[in-house]
C-alpha cells in the first residue's frame, strides 16, 4: 500500500461540540479523500474511537461533560491511534498537558484549513510509516540496545522484561534515538523524525516528550543514563556499560 493510498482511505473521527466547525472541516477534507465522522460529546467520541474503525482522531479540548484531556487519557489506556488536539485558546499549558497525556500534535482553533490538512497528514504519515501492524513497517525487525528491546512490527518497547507504556510520539522518539545511539540528534531532527514536518524553531514540545520518556525509562533527569542532553546541540542515546551483552 502506498502512502497516497493510505491517505486516500483515511477515516477521521472528529470530536468537537462546535457543529459549525465540524461541518466546515468535513466539507474541506472530503474532496481530499478523507471520510470524516463527527460527534459532539467526549463520551461518544471515546466510544467510537475504541471501535477500531478510525485511523486518526481530531479532538477538541474544551467540551462540556467529558473534556478532550479526559477522552485522551482513557483512549491511551487501550489505543495508540494518532490524535490531533484542537485548543480554543492555544495556551501553552493546554499544549503541554495534551502532549504529556499522549497527543501527537496540537492546533489552536485559529487554524487555516490548509494547516489542519498539513498537520493531519504529518501525524498519520509518522504513525503509519513507523511499523504499526498491518502497515508498511518491518514486523520481524527487533532493535536491541543493552537491556532495551524494540519491536517495530508491534510498536512495542521492553526494558528488560517490562513493557513500556509509551505514547505514539514517545515510541517514535525512542526508536529514532536508539537507531542513532552514540550520535547527537538535534531537536529539529527529532521533531522531523516523529512528525515529518518542520516545527516552529521556538516550539519546545520535544523537551516535554523527552522528559516523559526518561521517566518511563527510570532515567534520572538530573543524571540520565540512557538519554543524555548535549548542551546547545540536542539529545543522545547511550547504552550503559553494565547493560552491554
Amino acid at each position: 500500500m502506498t502512502e497516497n493510498e493510505i491517505f486516500f482511505q483515511m477515516k477521521v473521527l472528529l470530536v468537537d461540540d462546535d457543529r459549525k466547525l465540524c461541518r466546515l472541516i468535513q466539507e474541506y477534507l472530503k474532496p481530499m479523500g478523507y471520510e470524516v465522522d463527527a460527534v459532539h460529546t467526549g463520551r461518544e467520541g471515546l466510544e467510537k474511537a475504541l471501535t477500531g474503525e478510525f485511523h486518526v482522531m481530531i479532538l477538541d479540548v474544551m467540551m462540556p461533560g467529558m473534556d478532550g484531556f479526559e477522552v485522551l487519557k482513557s483512549l491511551r489506556k487501550q489505543s495508540d491511534m494518532p490524535v490531533l488536539m484542537l485548543t480554543a485558546r492555544g495556551d501553552e499549558t493546554d499544549r503541554i498537558v495534551g502532549l504529556e497525556v499522549g497527543a501527537d500534535d496540537y492546533l489552536p482553533k485559529t487554524f487555516s484549513t490548509r494547516e489542519l490538512l498539513a498537520r493531519l497528514r504529518a501525524v498519520t504519515r509518522r504513525y503509519y510509516r513507523s511499523g504499526k501492524p498491518g502497515s508498511m513497517g518491518n514486523r520481524d525487525e527487533i532493535i536491541a540496545a543493552g537491556n532495551l528491546r524494540i519491536h517495530p512490527g508491534a510498536r512495542a518497547a521492553y526494558l528488560e522484561d517490562t513493557l513500556l507504556n509509551l505514547t505514539p510520539i514517545e515510541y517514535d522518539l525512542l526508536v529514532s534515538l536508539v537507531r542513532a545511539a552514540g550520535r547527537v540528534l538535534t531537536r529539529d531532527q527529532l521533531l522531523d523524525s516523529v512528525a515529518g514536518r518542520s516545527y516552529d524553531v521556538f516550539d519546545r514540545s520535544i523537551d516535554v516528550h523527552i522528559s516523559s520518556l526518561r521517566r518511563k525509562l527510570n532515567d534520572d533527569p538530573k543524571d540520565p543514563v540512557y538519554i543524555k542532553t548535549v548542551r546547545s546541540a540536542g539529545y543522545m542515546f547511550c547504552i550503559p556499560e553494565e547493560d552491554l551483552p
